[in-house]
């Protein structure tokens, strides 16, 4: 057992000042008064905040790799270990590892890698995020074309059947897929968002109501709004879809963050798009056959089209407070309640509350990274 003293505690709901946090055994004890806590924990392990803030364990709802490692190059347990190591060091404690356009084999292997994973919250996944191929040719940003493809009935019955022990999210195109298999997939538990999408407002009007529920990297990949034609963009602001948005600087101008989130509020999280270079000196690498480079923290292709992002999760909270301007107790639910609500999972992550799992950050006062705690354990 532990206790964090000395902190700014971040509950999810406010900032708590003179507490103590105790934890154990993988979840959260309690929240104590100082006062209290040498009588009702004497047993605890004592561990400084040093006047930092306390909060929870990032979520990351879309990352296609870091640490050198990119999930659709190699479908394994140890790609996700790497993964969750490096993300460890920025603060993220949960993600679901994102498969971009690619063949069929790529996904029903991970299908079934995620999918028979008993453990897999242990190394901080909780399920797969399939972004495309059931995507828009015209918005396929970075993803092969010769892979773009519509759903079919065998595919979807594969990962229906996985449900979502296996897969958190797909992104899919709303005009090219059918409402009847947007709703199989809804009801299984999947979270089906749209994204690289061409979709006009109507086409994501009438698709919806089958159970589209969230979006993929809010106006990247996405039909862009224009006063007489509000686009898939101007869907996402307009309706009750919750959505995530890359805030490195270069995929949205801040402004444009900002806003989003005056209009969207609760429903807009923070995600990285990551790919292999974070965490690494890397200065190219290979996304499924497209050589993108990675230069003063962008990674783009060959004809400049944006290839995912080098973002963090805490240098997106910090760009959230900095360059946003936006509360620091809103950036930090962008990057952990909202997310964690994205996906139905605001019970046990997201907050520092009894119960909920012992994921927990250490930010200094400039919100670096100071420690991080992942299912109890200091990492």
């Amino acid at each position: 057992m532990k206790a964090i003293t000395n902190g700014k505690i971040f509950d999810g709901d406010k900032f708590l000042e003179n507490k103590a946090l105790v934890f154990g055994n993988k979840k959260i004890i309690n929240i104590v008064p100082m006062e209290a806590l040498e009588e009702r924990y004497p047993e605890a392990e004592i561990v400084d905040a040093k006047g930092g803030y306390v909060t929870p364990g990032f979520i990351d709802l879309q990352i296609n790799g870091c640490g050198g490692v990119l999930f659709n190059d190699s479908v394994t347990r140890e790609t996700l270990e790497i993964m969750n190591r490096t993300n460890l060091k920025y603060g993220c404690t949960s993600f679901t590892p994102t498969l971009i356009t690619t063949g069929d084999e790529n996904i029903i292997n991970a299908l079934e890698l995620v999918g028979n994973m008993e453990d897999k919250e242990d190394i901080g996944v909780l399920g797969l995020h399939i972004e495309g191929p059931y995507i828009s040719v015209a918005k396929k940003g970075i993803h092969n074309p010769k892979f773009i493809r519509k759903m079919d009935e065998a595919m979807l019955n594969k990962i229906v059947e996985k449900g979502t022990k296996a897969t958190t999210i797909i992104t899919v195109a709303p005009e090219n897929i059918s409402g009847e298999y947007i709703s199989a997939l809804a009801n299984s538990g999947i979270k089906v968002a749209l994204g690289h999408t061409n979709a006009t407002y109507k086409e994501v009007e009438e698709k919806k109501i089958f159970g589209i529920s969230l979006a993929t990297h809010l106006y990247n990949g996405m039909s862009s709004f224009a006063h007489r034609e509000p686009g898939a963009a101007g869907a996402v602001l307009d309706m009750d879809i919750k959505a995530g948005i890359i805030v490195d600087g270069m995929h949205s101008d801040y402004a444009s963050v900002r806003i989003a989130k005056r209009i969207m509020g609760d429903r807009l999280y923070l995600v990285t798009d990551a790919v292999s270079p974070v965490g690494t000196d890397m200065e190219y690498f290979y996304f499924e056959g497209n050589k993108v480079y990675h230069k003063n923290g962008k990674c783009f292709g060959e004809d400049g089209t944006l290839g995912g992002s080098a973002l963090t999760m805490d240098a997106g909270v910090r760009n959230l407070v900095n360059h946003v301007g936006i509360t620091l107790e809103e950036a930090i639910r962008m990057a952990t309640l909202y997310p964690a609500k994205a996906v139905n999972l605001d019970n046990k992550y997201g907050r520092l509350q009894p119960e909920a799992m012992a994921d927990i950050v250490i930010l200094n006062k400039e919100l670096e990274v100071e420690k991080v705690f992942a299912k109890g354990n200091l990492v």
